[in-house]
């Protein structure tokens, strides 16, 4: 009876050993091996393909200018130049034209004046001794020979130039600097005649050491007073100086006075 028990015993323990053995191989194959998921695919299914990756493309970079680009004018305003700039070349011209301006060399004096008043007078423009202006510079510079006169022929005295014209049937033949008389002995404003010509040289009859050239007397009533060359050309200013009379240039007197026939007009006019 005793041994019958030690054999039932001794199944218990070898059972409950296999259930041991058997749960610890459990535990150590769910730690070695997962349990198959119920969403495993069967190995008689055929498995789904994989799509390749495709490269995403790379946007292309756009390029921006660094600089707002701006429109420049190819070529620069010229700028308006002062009327000195042309000083120079409006002297060379009116010389070449026949307007006596003195020394050429930029520098407006009062001979170049009274070339410049010259020039407004025979070319329609505001008379004036005035410097010189843009106008006048764009009417010199633009000339290509003098004007032809609007008065007959004859010898014109402009006391405000103080300037003579010697016109010569159509043309201004002569163009030259004088001096009429001084404030108190004042040329009077009138039209006469050449009535006497005196050539050469003589002395005044109302002026002792006073010598006149080539003398053209224009004024009956008016004997003394003549168009003539002096002694020295000094004498000559480019203002009002003399007793009267119209003193010339030498040796432009001289040529006028061969140029002027007994009866040739004289008109002495304007205000200095």
């Amino acid at each position: 009876m005793s041994r019958r028990r030690g054999l039932v015993a001794g199944a218990v323990v070898l059972s409950a050993l296999s259930f041991v053995l058997a749960g610890c191989s459990d535990v150590a194959a769910s730690e070695t091996t997962p349990a198959p998921s119920a969403t495993t695919t069967s190995s008689s299914t055929t498995p789904t393909p994989t799509a390749a990756p495709t490269a995403t493309p790379t946007a292309t970079p756009t390029v921006k200018p660094t600089v707002k680009p701006t429109v420049k004018p190819t070529v620069k305003p010229r700028l308006k130049q002062k009327p000195a700039y042309y000083a120079l070349r409006v002297e060379r011209q009116l010389d070449k034209l026949g307007y006596p301006v003195g020394d050429i060399d930029g520098d407006i004096t009062a001979r170049a004046k009274q070339a410049l008043c010259a020039w407004r007078e025979t070319h329609g423009m505001p008379v004036s001794r005035g410097g010189l202006t843009l106008n006048d510079a764009y009417s010199v510079l633009n000339a290509t020979k003098r004007p032809a006169p609007t008065r007959s022929p004859g010898i014109y005295v402009n006391k405000t130039c103080q300037i003579l014209y010697q016109i010569v049937g159509s043309t201004y033949k002569r163009i030259v600097w004088i001096s009429t008389g001084q404030p108190g002995y004042d040329t009077p404003n009138r039209t006469g005649k050449v009535w006497r010509k005196w050539a050469g040289a003589h002395e005044s009859s109302l002026y002792e050491d006073a010598y006149m050239y080539d003398s053209l007397y224009f004024l009956k009533d008016r004997p003394g007073i003549a168009l003539h060359g002096s002694r020295v050309n000094s004498l000559v200013k480019p203002y009002p100086d003399s007793h009267r009379c119209v003193r010339v240039m030498r040796p432009e007197i001289h040529q006028i006075y061969a140029d002027t026939p007994i009866g040739t007009k004289v008109q002495i006019y304007g205000e200095y």
